[in-house]
């Protein structure tokens, strides 16, 4: 048993090490390509500034929060009943390497997106492949340091220290950074993109990515914030919380029966990265979207051989292999359902082409439509996937309520590729970016063309990714929810595992949290109305005031619309994190632990499908305006173009604001829970 746990040990350190290792190499081999022009150059630059100047403004502000909740544990956890100041030490401890490795996971990860994106345009103008292989490798970078970083930060903490419940401390600094970089980045990226359209595209009547438009670097700045720093920091919460809830709960439960139930989620982690990175590798072709999803699909099948004999070896029974596989297939099911959702490879999207023939309305209502009806397979596929993993578990091993194992294990299975994943999510922003340069320093048709099929592959890929964190939020939000009552029955907080559904603060604590994501999501919209108005006004003023802007014959101040969108997505992130951190501790202390329960179970059930609605909805929207961009019913310029770009304008910030962060609200509550429970 002891050369077991050395192997164990060993396999779990050597794969997050390498994750960093295969991450450094792809960074350099990135650095050594062609940059191109020296307008090619002068573009990437300004955008790699701007989206550092957005981070380090960001982690100013985010470094008081931080700094205010290590106060703040330290004194619950060495003055409560029970506490000492060693635990107090502990848990802030966690906090902060938590919130330092989910930062520096993101800064490394778009430091090399930004630097990226001329490289892939100077790569295109040789062939499609070596475009797809530079932005490919781009976003690897962030996926294997998330899945890297995140595994490694439990693999120590957890040896260091010997305790998993500490290690919520660590999953609560990266769930904050995660708000706020998702938060910010959404309604920066949003706020820029909106700002930008109106006056050029509507007003001024110039093409997206025009050189002219005084607000196209900040919007290319925006994909960057949004679907870089702020969905790797959504997934590294979404990975290293998966981990340790299944690590807390397989202690708890099954702890007695054999040791290796707790251990046995970091080494699916780290049998997905060595998948994710063979997944990596091999992505290459003439057709990018068949070599994405040969990649993600020959991860997955190597995590299911894997897993098996972890399966096997360690715990001599097949049942945790089936929660792991029923977790992994249920992420690509509704990554799939989005893909079918919001591509226009398939018919519905093209319905809601065609809907653009009879105006904005006609698109706004049915791309409403379009969203509501997306949330069913994924709903009914995460209902399975509860189910199954906990029967399974249940039948096979005897202490009560082992199935809650099952689920937890099915969240690891959902996020065990999450390195490939995330490589094809995060390729989305460097191809949209490289679009952008080839279009601003006019690199000539063919070139242009090659880029914009990355880009469209990118939208599929974007698409797909925010199905899958929101899918695998939800599994995760449910594990966090198992620990959360797990450690209020082990406190002596409540009588047992069954909260009574017919206690009236349990049904007011459930209204209450099927509130919270509504008022999140108007905060979030409203912030990229905010920060959309004020731009506008600054591009119309640069129109009005600079001469020979409109012709091509002046330069636009670039600067000045990054530092707007900048200031106004600060400010803006600011009131909804601070509602996602402050509403369970109020319901908690208020209305007690079980109250407690029934909120996060209504915060669980609004949040996954809003989020679904949201992304699917403005998803589609997108892609039936890139649609009628191929040609089709008109093409640009056309009625029914119009009527698409007001309908993609609608769904911009539901689809990259208020719906992707909504899966980091759901986990953030349930971990706030979980770390306050000595307040309750």
């Amino acid at each position: 048993m002891l050369e077991m746990e050395t192997s164990v040990l060993i396999l779990v350190l050597v794969s997050s090490i390498l994750a960093l290792i295969v991450a450094a190499l792809f960074a350099f081999w990135i650095s050594k390509q062609s940059r191109g022009s020296p307008q090619m150059k002068e573009f990437s630059d300004a955008i790699h500034e701007g989206a550092m100047t957005f981070l380090n403004q960001e982690y100013r502000y985010l470094s008081l929060f931080i700094a205010l909740m290590l106060v703040v544990l330290f004194l619950v956890y060495s003055l409560m009943e029970g506490g000492s100041w060693s635990q107090g030490g502990k848990m802030a401890l966690t906090f902060l390497i938590g919130a330092i490795l989910s930062a520096l996971a993101g800064n490394m990860g778009m430091r090399i997106a930004t630097v990226a994106n001329s490289r892939t345009t100077q790569a295109c103008r040789k062939d499609l492949n070596s475009g797809l292989r530079v932005a490919v490798r781009a976003g690897s970078v962030m996926g294997l340091c998330v899945v890297g970083l995140g595994l490694l930060g439990v693999f120590v903490l957890y040896e260091l220290l010997g305790d998993v419940s500490v290690l919520f401390g660590y999953g609560f600094g990266a769930s904050s950074i995660a708000l706020f970089a998702r938060v910010g980045g959404g309604i920066y990226t949003k706020g820029a993109d909106v700002g930008a359209d109106i006056v050029g595209k509507v007003e001024e009547n110039i093409p997206e990515d025009d050189p002219r438009n005084p607000g196209v670097i900040a919007d290319n700045v925006g994909d960057n914030v949004g679907d870089v720093a702020g969905m790797g920091a959504d997934l590294f919460e979404s990975y290293v919380e998966a981990i340790i809830s299944a690590m807390l709960i397989g202690f708890v439960v099954l702890g007695g029966l054999d040791e290796s139930f707790v251990s046995f989620p970091m080494v699916i982690a780290g049998l997905g990265i060595l998948s994710s990175i063979v997944g990596v590798l091999i992505v290459r072709g003439k057709k990018p979207s068949t070599a994405m999803n040969v990649g993600t699909f020959i991860s997955a099948g190597l995590v299911m051989v894997l897993s098996l004999l972890a399966s096997y070896y360690m715990l001599d029974a097949f049942e945790p292999f089936y929660a792991v596989i029923i977790g992994l297939v249920a992420g690509l099911i509704i990554g799939l359902t989005t893909q079918y959702f919001t591509s226009y490879d398939f018919k519905p999207v093209k319905s809601l082409a065609e809907d653009a023939k009879t105006g904005p309305a006609t698109v706004i209502i049915s791309g409403m439509s379009l969203g509501m009806m997306s949330t069913v397979i994924p709903i009914v596929v995460v209902a399975i996937a509860i189910i199954s993993s906990y029967s399974l578990m249940e039948w096979a091993f005897e202490p009560e309520f082992s199935g809650i194992y099952g689920i937890a294990l099915a969240a690891v299975g959902m996020l065990s590729t999450l390195g490939m994943t995330l490589s094809t999510d995060c390729y989305g922003p460097v191809a949209d970016n490289a679009a952008g340069i080839a279009e601003m320093a006019h690199v000539g048709p063919e070139v242009r063309e090659r880029c914009e099929n990355l880009d469209a592959v990118g939208n599929t890929t974007a698409a797909i990714g925010k199905g899958f964190a929101i899918g695998s939020a939800a599994l995760a939000a449910l594990a966090l929810l198992f620990s959360y009552v797990t450690t209020c029955v082990g406190e002596g907080l409540l009588e047992s595992y069954t909260i009574n559904l017919l206690d009236s603060t349990v049904i007011a604590g459930l209204f209450l949290g099927a509130l919270v994501p509504f008022l999140f999501s108007s905060l979030a919209l409203r912030g990229v109305g905010k920060a959309a108005h004020e731009l506008v006004e600054e591009i119309r003023r640069q129109f009005r005031e600079i001469k020979g802007l409109r012709e091509g014959e002046a330069k636009p101040d670039y600067s000045r619309a990054v530092e707007i969108s900048t200031t106004g997505a600060i400010h803006s992130m600011i009131l909804p994190g601070v509602i996602a951190v402050v509403a369970p501790i109020l319901v908690g202390y208020a209305l007690g632990p079980e109250a407690l329960a029934g909120f996060l179970v209504g915060a669980l059930a609004s949040g996954f499908l809003l989020a679904i609605y949201m992304a699917n909805a403005g998803g589609a929207w997108d892609n039936a305006k890139k649609y009628i961009e191929t040609g089709e019913l008109g093409g640009k310029g056309s009625e029914p173009h119009a009527a698409s770009v007001i309908g993609d304008t609608v769904g911009d910030p539901l689809k990259d604001t208020a719906g992707p962060s909504l899966n980091i609200l759901i986990k953030l509550m349930s971990v706030v829970a979980l770390i306050f429970i000595p307040l309750f």
